[in-house]
C-alpha cells in the first residue's frame, strides 16, 4: 500500500494562538503527528509514504530527514495554497501506483479503526475510493458525507440538508480513475479537496464511506488537548478489554 500525508500547510490557526512549531510536530503523549501517521502507516503494510510540506518548514524538513533513515519516506517541499494543490503536487512526484491512502497531518483516529479501513477498502476492489466518515462533528467548516443504506456515498454538501450524521473524516483511499481525475479536476480550477470529492461523484466514480467512531482534526490548541485525550481514553478501553478477556481466559 502507498500513503501520502499532506503537511504544506502553515498551522495559523496554531501559531496566532501560541503555539510556535509547524503543527505536523505537535506531540500527543511523546509522540509528534507526523511521526504517528508514519508509525501507523508503516504498520499497514506500507511501501512508500509520501509527505509534502512547504518551503518554509525547515525544522519540519530537518526532523523528517532524520526519520527517512528508518521509515520509507519520499519527501516533496513546495509551497501550496491548498490541501488539494498539495496532492496535486505530490502525484506529480509519483511514479503510477494502483491505490494510494491520503490524509492530512493533523487527523487523529484509533489505531485498530485505521486498520479497519485499510482492510475494508482492499476487499473491495470494486471501488474507486473509500472515504473515512465520522458522526463526531467538532470542525470550523465540516464537509457532510450522504450515504445510502449500504454508505455508497450520494453526495458532500457544506450544509447539513439531508441530516445526515456523517462527516469527511480527512482520510481518503483512491484507486486508479480517482486519482486520474486529479489533474482533470484541476484544469478545471478545482482548488478544495471537498470540491474534487464532487468532481468524482459527478463523474459517476463509486465511493463509499467507512465510519470511524472518532477523528479529532488539529487546528486550535485546544484541539490538541482534546485528540490527546482521545487517545487517553482509547487506551484505557484497550487495556480494560485485555483486562476482562484474560479473566475470561483464566
Amino acid at each position: 500500500m502507498h500513503y501520502a500525508i499532506i503537511a504544506a500547510g502553515e498551522g495559523s490557526r496554531l501559531a496566532q494562538e501560541g503555539f510556535t512549531l509547524p503543527k505536523p510536530l505537535v506531540s500527543l503523549h511523546g509522540e509528534t503527528l507526523i511521526d504517528r501517521l508514519i508509525r501507523v502507516f508503516s504498520q499497514n503494510n506500507a511501501h512508500t509514504i509520501h509527505i509534502i510540506i512547504n518551503e518554509e518548514s525547515e525544522l519540519l524538513h530537518e526532523h523528517l530527514r532524520a526519520a527517512s533513515a528508518s521509515w520509507p519516506i519520499r519527501l516533496v517541499r513546495q509551497t501550496t495554497p491548498s490541501s488539494f494543490h498539495s496532492f496535486q503536487e505530490l502525484l506529480k512526484t509519483m511514479p503510477p501506483v494502483e491505490a494510494l491512502c491520503l490524509t492530512t497531518t493533523d487527523t487523529v483516529f484509533q489505531e485498530a479503526e485505521f486498520e479497519a479501513f485499510i482492510a475494508a477498502f482492499a476487499q473491495q476492489p470494486e471501488l474507486d475510493g473509500l472515504m473515512a466518515v465520522t458522526t463526531f462533528v467538532d470542525d470550523e467548516s465540516p464537509l457532510f458525507v450522504e450515504v445510502d443504506q449500504d454508505r455508497a456515498i450520494r453526495g458532500f454538501t457544506d450544509e447539513n440538508t439531508s441530516q445526515t450524521p456523517y462527516i469527511s473524516g480527512g482520510i481518503y483511499c483512491l484507486r486508479g480513475k480517482a486519482l486520474a481525475a486529479v489533474g482533470a479536476s484541476a484544469a478545471l480550477g478545482t482548488n478544495r479537496m471537498r470540491n474534487f470529492q464532487r468532481y468524482l461523484l459527478a463523474r459517476g466514480l463509486k465511493l463509499k464511506a467507512h465510519p470511524f467512531s472518532k477523528i479529532v482534526d488539529v487546528d486550535h490548541v485546544a484541539d490538541i488537548q482534546t485528540a490527546a485525550r482521545f487517545l487517553t481514553e482509547t487506551r484505557e478501553a484497550q487495556e480494560l478489554t485485555e483486562r476482562e478477556t484474560t479473566k475470561i481466559e483464566s
